[in-house]
């Protein structure tokens, strides 16, 4: 196959953000397909502009396009958002019907402005279209507060159905989003589940290893709570600054919360950080994928936090899954689908969601029993390498398009025969 990508938040494998997409194309290029990326001249955690990729695997191209447009250092203002959002779904379009001989066009959301970019691609090379759903935009937006607007919500809500109903595949990336997309589009979606590649974090943790990483970062003696992600109104991490607060104001110093990566809440964070006067905190800003493996087993446990509203119970982060592989215990701040999969592995200790109190608890019972720490760190690499693996998802993922290919192939072949060209033989 030949598949055309529009995403503008692709990141290659040494880029800061999320490589899910990354690791399950550089798999089907493998095996002899070829993917062609549309994406963004820059990087949506860091704003740097992202040079040509060096070292990609043939089979895989990845296209710039679009000028880039400092909004993450613009301080991420919804409307600016949008207006990014928008400019490089024109460009996208531009950019994806210069693509020739595809067979599928690929469309991801959020954001979502790029999925009707990617079902107009597809129309019009008369290619299936294939709809991957990270997020339950705008049901997300309107939970946070984001989006209020009635006319605009009618509007994205009509936009969500149009996608669900026009999709010749949908894919959701957490079994808490069939439902919805059921219900919204009335289409039964195939799951390919957030997941990770074990191999770069089972490599990592050896004892020396652990201990530079651990020195190189001023953790000697400290008890390493590491946060790993976006830094953004959704990520709630204002909780985990309230408990080092509390870590703090009960002298427990010795408790180092640590927090990785970058978004536009981070900012604040670090102002409300300094006005606290908190000692027992780090930000490192963002970091290579490449060294987040070292990070991670270097922690001595690891938080995934998101806002406590009900959408929220659908996800299924991705940062829990790099968690457990790197053999980390998680403290888990978010209910529903990934507490079943952590508890059920037996990977970490649930803290309510928005109880800075409840969160400390955690870290505090990790920090008072290493060989608890041990254990469930164990158990969280064993499961994700049983069941989480990207390698099962890439083949989820290619076996799902490959049929609506085969499937458009077989139609195309009907029409055909059903109207046989001017002068073809009987």
């Amino acid at each position: 196959m030949h598949v055309l990508l529009i995403h503008q938040l692709f990141a290659t494998g040494d880029e800061a953000g999320g490589t899910r997409h990354f690791e399950i194309v550089r798999r089907w290029v493998a095996a002899g397909d070829q993917v062609t990326v549309a994406t963004s001249p820059e990087n949506y955690l860091t704003n740097a502009s992202t040079p040509p990729p060096e070292g990609l695997p043939a089979g895989l191209k990845v296209v710039r396009v679009g000028a880039a447009s400092g909004w993450a250092s613009a301080g991420h203002a919804f409307a600016a958002r949008v207006a990014v959002f928008l400019r490089f779904a024109v460009a996208a379009l531009r950019a994806g019907l210069r693509v020739r001989d595809v067979d599928a066009v690929w469309g991801t959301t959020p954001p979502i402005f790029q999925a009707p970019t990617a079902w107009a691609v597809a129309r019009l090379k008369g290619v299936p279209f294939v709809l991957e759903v990270r997020d339950l935009w705008p049901d997300f937006a309107v939970g946070l507060g984001i989006l209020r607007n009635r006319a605009a919500i009618r509007a994205a809500k009509a936009l969500e159905r149009f996608l669900y109903r026009r999709a010749d595949l949908v894919v959701v990336n957490s079994p808490g989003f069939v439902e919805h997309v059921r219900r919204e589009g009335g289409v039964d979606p195939v799951v390919v589940s957030n997941g990770v590649d074990p191999a770069p974090f089972i490599a990592t943790g050896a004892a020396g290893d652990r201990a530079r990483v651990r020195r190189e970062l001023g953790w000697e003696g400290r008890f390493a709570t590491l946060y790993a992600g976006a830094h953004g109104i959704p990520n709630d991490l204002e909780v985990v600054l309230r408990a080092a607060k509390l870590a703090q104001a009960a002298r427990q110093e010795r408790i180092l919360f640590v927090f990785v990566g970058s978004g536009r809440d981070l900012p604040r964070l670090r102002r409300l950080a300094e006005e606290w006067k908190l000692a027992n905190v780090q930000f490192l800003g963002p970091r290579p994928k490449s060294e987040m493996p070292s990070i991670l087993a270097a922690a001595d446990c690891c938080i995934a936090i998101l806002k406590p509203i009900p959408m929220f119970t659908t996800t299924y982060p991705n940062k829990v899954f790099d968690y457990m592989a790197a053999g980390r215990p998680v403290v888990l701040a978010i209910d529903g689908a990934i507490r079943e999969v952590v508890e059920g592995a037996g990977a970490g200790l649930f803290a309510q969601p928005g109880d800075p109190a409840a969160l400390l608890q955690a870290v505090r019972t990790y920090r008072a029993d290493p060989a608890r720490a041990a254990r469930d760190g164990a158990a969280g690499r064993a499961a994700v390498v049983a069941r989480h693996h990207r390698d099962r998802q890439a083949a989820q993922m290619r076996e799902a398009v490959a049929g609506v290919v085969a499937g458009a192939d077989d139609r195309r072949r009907a029409e055909w025969r059903g109207h046989p060209h001017e002068g073809a033989g009987p």
